[in-house]
């Protein structure tokens, strides 16, 4: 078994150039289906999956949604023909199983988004007196203002920064580079941290990460998440901390921006990821048009 998750694990970063939290799920993903597909680990995995096809791939399928939603079933899909176009480039199977199998449909959601009211009182709640609620007014300052994911704002370096222009380059989902830009607000937040609390932090090491653990190493994804959940809770939003890139990309379509510079903007591969924001601010046109233009009771005779 470790064998095919090396394998796999080393296409999925060099050739397929997923990201390393994509690579993780998808070997765990692999790990568990061969786990299921040898239980007692003395079939061998060669032959069992030579003859792995499309029934036991449902039958596999079928098992997992038992304590799985949707989205999980989809990543859990698509984590199998992965793993099954890894073994045909590899020649170690003539066919792809898993290519034919229909993606499960995933309920349709409108993302959360906050007003902008609701975010200044959760920035705010940041104690900018301490070191540490500085560092975190900084981080969510940025996220919010150049709508990035946790994971984006986790791997920014100090060279990645520049503050005179308002300018972040930002590693995205599969390696992708692009530009992300910034306000003035979070240019305030992000000098001070980096005059004030980002020396401290580092000691007497030079570490390239932007934002800082108490112990001078790279803040991790979830310490940023579990703040984040602590400032949500003060102010009873109620919260997740993607919630602030939704309202950015919310808040520009609904300034007039166009759909493709908000893609950019988002860093995006497919347009049609960025469309469900389309949804989300007719939605909040309904709210508007429902809490300012109430009805008023007449009844036109015709």
């Amino acid at each position: 078994m470790k064998n095919y998750l090396s394998l796999y694990r080393s296409r999925l970063a060099a050739i397929e150039r997923r990201s390393p939290l994509t690579v993780e799920t998808y070997v765990g993903e692999i790990r568990s289906f061969l786990a299921w597909l040898c239980p007692d680990g003395v079939c061998g995995i060669a032959e069992s999956l030579k003859a792995a096809d499309m029934a036991v791939l449902t039958a596999y399928l079928t098992e997992r949604r038992k304590t799985i939603g949707p989205r999980s079933a989809a990543k859990t899909l698509s984590a199998l023909r992965s793993f099954f176009r890894c073994l045909a480039a590899e020649g170690l199977r003539e066919d792809n199983p898993a290519a034919v199998l229909e993606m499960p449909r995933r309920p349709f959601r409108l993302p959360a988004v906050l007003s902008r009211q609701k975010i200044e009182d959760l920035l705010e709640a940041a104690d900018s007196t301490k070191p540490l609620g500085l560092r975190n007014r900084a981080i969510y300052e940025l996220i919010y203002s150049a709508g990035l994911r946790v994971s984006e704002a986790v791997c920014l370096d100090e060279g990645d920064l520049f503050l005179n222009e308002g300018i972040a380059r930002i590693k995205g989902k599969g390696q992708r580079e692009r530009m992300a830009v910034f306000g003035g607000e979070a240019v305030f937040w992000l000098k001070r941290y980096l005059e004030e609390v980002r020396p401290l932090l580092a000691g007497h090491g030079h570490p390239r990460a932007l934002f800082l653990g108490r112990r001078g190493k790279r803040l991790s994804r979830k310490g940023i998440w579990k703040n984040y959940a602590l400032l949500a809770a003060l102010t009873g939003t109620g919260s997740h901390l993607h919630t602030l890139r939704h309202s950015f990309a919310t808040e520009l379509l609904a300034g007039g921006a166009d759909l493709r510079q908000v893609q950019e903007l988002l860093g995006h591969a497919d347009l049609a990821t960025t469309q469900i924001y389309t949804h989300v601010d007719v939605s909040l046109l309904r709210e508007h048009h429902r809490k300012f233009l109430p009805a008023l009771g007449v009844h036109h005779e015709g």
